[in-house]
């Protein structure tokens, strides 16, 4: 009876230590689509990537059948029995220990030569017929310079479906890291470094990035967006880009708007073409209505959101480097209508 009782209680910790979490940490893969999926892949690197994934996968799945078999049958074949002496004392096997040492050096090998080939696949230099675009880490926002077309935007990165791109990956200030799951690997910037990533996008779609370098407070909130569109629209896009609209100045609440904008600090830090504002340390705001989000992702763009984000930026978004101007109401509402008219 007390046998049966502990056997009992084994399988009890058994279930509750062992089974339930592993069973609890699988099945939170099958939770849903998520817009950060890796296993998704969208682009001739991504696919180059998920490939050499799931090749050394498989292979490590079939090591570790085959290691589990010859240890259950180890178990087995050379378990005690009632009655049997000792087996008998050996010291070293010449035979099995050049086995495992050459097995799993083979192992490495057969890994070894897929993943170099992938790295040397994946790593071609730039070319003048792709489209260039110069992707810049700032604490804590994304900067996307196209130079080949003369367009400058933030936290948007436009591309064509079904083209070569050549991202040239740079940084303001820190170490960040590129990263757009559904599109390829995650690559880091380094100051003073120019890295690349050089991809074809292949599925017309928005896709979702991220920072996946610890680089400050707000390391969490640097998100960036990539909208892969089709070749006409993507050309559409570019020629909106180099034909800005004027604001509005006959509207009252727009004009004033102007004037607050250029008499305060915001010249110091941005950028508005055709306006005296000239500052490189923030965002080119020319086309800013034209933009989804605002403060690298975090918010939709709408008037509300972007009210809140004048008036404190850092009790938005932690460790905003742009200040708190202490606006008043009325400065805010006007910078809102001139800023939503930059289109």
């Amino acid at each position: 009876m007390a046998h049966g009782t502990y056997a009992r209680a084994g399988w009890v910790r058994l279930l509750s230590g062992v089974v339930l979490p592993a069973l609890t940490i699988l099945l939170s893969g099958c939770a849903g689509e998520y817009v950060q999926n890796a296993m998704d892949p969208h682009s001739d690197f991504a696919h180059t990537i998920n490939d050499l994934f799931w090749t050394i996968i498989w292979w490590s799945i079939a090591i570790f059948v085959l290691v589990e078999v010859l240890l259950i049958y180890a178990i087995i074949r050379f378990r005690r029995r009632p009655g049997q002496p000792l087996p008998a004392q050996v010291h070293g096997n010449t035979r099995i220990e050049i086995a495992w040492t050459l097995a799993p050096a083979l192992i490495l090998a057969t890994v070894a030569v897929p993943t170099v080939q992938t790295i040397f696949d994946t790593q071609a230099p730039p070319s003048e017929e792709n489209l260039q675009v110069r992707a810049i880490g700032h604490q804590w926002w994304w900067e996307f310079r196209y130079p080949q077309l003369d367009i400058v935007t933030a936290n948007d990165l436009w591309l064509p479906r079904g083209r070569k791109v050549d991202i040239a990956l740079e940084s303001a200030d820190v170490i960040h890291s590129f990263w757009a799951p559904k599109l390829g690997g995650k690559r880091d910037l380094i100051p003073g470094h120019v890295n690349r990533i050089s991809l074809t996008p292949q599925v017309a779609d928005l896709f979702w990035g991220q920072c996946a370098e610890f680089c400050g407070a707000s390391h969490a909130n640097m998100g960036f967006r990539v909208v892969v569109a089709e070749p006409e629209d993507f050309d559409r896009w570019v020629k909106d880009f180099q034909a800005p609209r004027p604001p509005d100045t006959t509207d009252p609440l727009v004009a004033k708007g102007a004037q607050a904008f250029v008499t305060s600090a915001c010249i110091g830090c941005h950028r508005i073409a055709g306006t005296p504002a000239a500052g490189t340390i923030g965002p080119d705001l020319t086309y800013f209505a034209r933009r989804h989000t605002i403060a690298a992702g975090m918010m939709p763009n709408t008037p509300e959101n972007l009210a809140r984000w004048l008036k404190n930026p850092p009790a938005v978004k932690p460790g905003s480097l742009m200040p708190n101007l202490n606006l008043n109401d009325e400065t805010v509402q006007a910078l809102v209508a001139y800023l939503g008219s930059l289109k």
